[in-house]
């Protein structure tokens, strides 16, 4: 029976190391509203999934949201309790073993069995489809060295796992809007054929995703744009009305701020055009969308519009890129500018020209920093003369794991090698993972829901 009235979606992560004393406040204004209302964690970055592909290679209980206990654990209980869905793509890799991980929280906190849809048929390397790949322009895609790749899916299966009693639906790659657009569409009974209702509420879940980001955190630039206790910032929620009218808020009693400003730049985020904004479920054209603040943080918006969806669907590859490490040493007081280069100077010859090196001197020159070091070497000594601090950071990508280390082996003997005064000497090496965008033929793919008990 489809709701009268409003139905709430909530965000409680906006990627993968959110804070995870968000849900909280979310959960809690979802409960109080008496409606029909869902959680959405959307965790899933495109190099998230692929070093999620690497951990479950290397051990098949891996491979989901590193943080997903710990990300449900303090709000399982009531949404179990409320009847609160949980929708999110923290299942990466792995949904099965993220459903068995909430499957053990539930019995651990002493909560009811929760039932949990399992939602696949995105990885496309388990489906033996990489040869359907296509390129922009539809030619074929070039599969060679690819450790992941998984097509993002649509809404439906998140639907039909709603309507198939689920309190829990996990996925792994999914169009981040789908999961806020599964529980409108179910809760209003919406058919995603409806096609204006679902731009509406892809709106939303575009919106939604990326937490705190549209609750004035990504919006906060002191003395131009002033966010109120942003110590504690508010994660967004939605209220959404049967005919596609929606207002956006935040949770209660925290922090943060949502208003025209901050909605408006949300809307923008990752649009490349706003008349064409592709989606699995709809194509959403964004460029007559008005906005109304209604009181303090809330804001409807209306106007949505939606043309009819892709025939082809993205896909996100991932390709092993060798390793890099990093290293680090600090250079303060008198003349720290010009020790800081010395090292810099003294670990690229050791290193040689063969090596691909790259230098940042911290304090000097860093975001605007180039890799060939131009930029650098660019900014007279005078320009900094009263930088008294710097720290220089040291990256090699390598094709092995030794090659790479070289950057910290380097850095670390400048303690005694010189120039004087380094100190608080780090370094890591890791694997690099590289993402590039493929297309695949929207029939050739094929999406699952399984309940699991």
């Amino acid at each position: 029976m489809a709701a009268q009235g409003t139905v709430l979606v909530g965000c409680g992560a906006g990627f993968s190391g959110d804070r995870l004393d968000a849900p909280l406040p979310v959960v809690r204004s979802l409960v109080r509203s008496r409606r029909p209302a869902a959680i959405m964690f959307e965790t899933l970055g495109e190099r998230t999934l692929a070093l999620a592909q690497l951990a479950r290679l290397d051990d098949p209980r891996r491979g989901y949201e590193p943080l997903l206990e710990r990300m449900l654990e303090p709000i399982l209980a009531t949404c179990l309790e409320h009847r609160v869905a949980i929708l999110g793509n923290f299942g990466a890799a792995n949904p099965p073993a993220a459903a068995g991980a909430i499957r053990a929280l539930a019995q651990r906190l002493g909560c009811r069995a929760p039932r949990i849809a399992v939602v696949g048929g995105d990885d496309l390397v388990a489906g033996g489809l990489l040869a359907h790949l296509e390129d922009e322009d539809g030619a074929p895609c070039a599969s060679h060295g690819v450790l992941s790749a998984n097509a993002y899916l649509g809404a439906q299966p998140l639907v039909d796992a709603l309507a198939a009693g689920a309190d829990v639906v996990v996925t792994g790659r999914v169009a981040d809007p789908a999961l806020a657009l599964a529980p409108f569409a179910h809760y209003h009974g919406w058919s995603l054929a409806q096609r204006e209702h679902v731009a509406a509420a892809t709106l939303a879940g575009h919106l939604l995703e990326c937490g705190a980001q549209v609750s004035g955190g990504y919006y906060a630039d002191p003395g131009f744009k002033d966010v109120p206790d942003p110590h504690s910032i508010g994660f967004p929620i939605v209220e959404m009305r049967a005919d596609g009218s929606f207002v956006l808020g935040k949770a209660d009693d925290t922090g943060g701020l949502v208003d025209r400003h901050t909605v408006a730049e949300q809307i923008l985020y990752e649009i490349h055009d706003p008349s064409q904004y592709l989606t699995p479920d709809v194509v959403l054209d964004v460029t007559q969308v008005e906005l109304a603040e209604l009181g303090r943080n809330r804001v409807a918006v209306s106007g949505a519009t939606g043309h009819a969806r892709p025939e082809r669907l993205k896909v996100t590859l991932g390709h092993d890129a060798g390793w890099i490490g990093e290293a680090g040493i600090s250079y303060a007081g008198p003349n720290a500018v010009e020790r800081g280069r010395l090292a810099i100077d003294v670990v690229r010859r050791r290193l040689g020209s063969d090596v691909r090196m790259r230098a940042d001197l911290i304090g000097v020159a860093s975001v605007f920093n180039d890799d060939s070091g131009r930029f650098l070497d660019a900014r007279a000594s005078q320009d900094a003369r009263d930088v008294r601090d710097v720290r220089v950071r040291i990256a090699v990508a390598g094709e092995s794991r030794d090659a790479a280390a070289r950057a910290g082996e380097e850095v670390l003997a400048l303690y005694t090698c010189g120039p004087a005064g380094g100190g608080g000497v780090r370094s890591s090496v890791r694997r690099r993972i590289a993402t590039s965008s493929a297309y695949i033929a929207r029939a050739c793919v094929a999406p699952s829901m399984e309940i699991v008990e």
